[in-house]
């Protein structure tokens, strides 16, 4: 007999903790989760502001660890950017409000493609970390960027020009309740980067907080990177 996937529902994966070094010389912590069977593609998490208590086990990132290498076949990575703690432990360093954390992006993506050996990497942010995905995240390698309730609050207009000019696909994700910039905002905000992908999402909020919630952004980010495999499925 089936049952439904809950938020408590682990689904198969290959998962090991992992660390790697800043240029600065700082140990960062992660967990990869790997398909048992083969990779469509790999998904690095960008968590939200540690001050406000993101991390990498923030509850979307979490989720996706835990279903969508089996049900998609997609590699979750997480990482703690530096002074941010989970339930694996913390990393060196102390927050620095998006500054520092640049060295802790690049140094990401260097162990996915240095150590890891990943093919096709997306990128994606939510909240503070779509700050950090926008600012940081433009190596050539990077196939693309999703955002999830982007604040805005560090970006700058460069960047936002950087990404207008660049090829590579942008998907921004805009809950409807979002207390920091909902979709009507966003048109505004984002109008010199035109080719961005805004995907409105009704009744939604800026912590995406409900199963509903959870699977509509799960399927959004597979309908992106792994379509195939489209749609997800609700029960065990």
């Amino acid at each position: 007999m089936q049952e439904l996937i809950r938020p408590s529902s682990v689904l198969p994966a290959n998962r090991r903790p992992f660390s790697f070094l800043t240029s600065d010389g700082l140990r960062l912590i992660g967990e990869l989760a790997s398909p048992i069977d083969a990779t469509t593609a790999s998904l690095l998490c960008l968590h939200p502001n540690p001050s406000g208590g993101g991390m990498m086990d923030s509850h979307i990132y979490k989720k996706a660890s835990n279903r969508l290498p089996a049900m998609a076949g997609i590699e979750i990575i997480r990482f703690n950017t530096r002074g941010t703690t989970s339930e694996a432990g913390t990393s060196e360093g102390v927050f620095d409000n998006g500054e520092a954390e640049q060295a802790d992006v690049l140094a990401a993506i260097n162990f996915c493609f240095d150590e890891l050996a990943v093919k096709d990497l997306w990128i994606i942010g939510w909240s503070f970390g779509t700050d950090l995905a926008l600012r940081y995240a433009k190596d050539a390698r990077i196939k693309g960027l999703i955002l999830l309730s982007p604040p805005l609050q560090r970006t700058q207009g460069s960047d936002l020009e950087f990404w207008e000019k660049d090829p590579r696909p942008v998907h921004a994700f805009i809950p409807e309740h979002d207390e920091y910039l909902n979709p009507t905002q966003a048109v505004e905000r984002f109008a010199s980067f035109p080719s961005i992908n805004l995907n409105p999402i009704a009744g939604a909020k800026h912590l995406w907080v409900g199963e509903p919630y959870v699977y509509r952004i799960l399927s959004e980010i597979t309908a992106i990177i792994a379509p195939e495999r489209l749609p997800l499925p609700t029960e065990l």
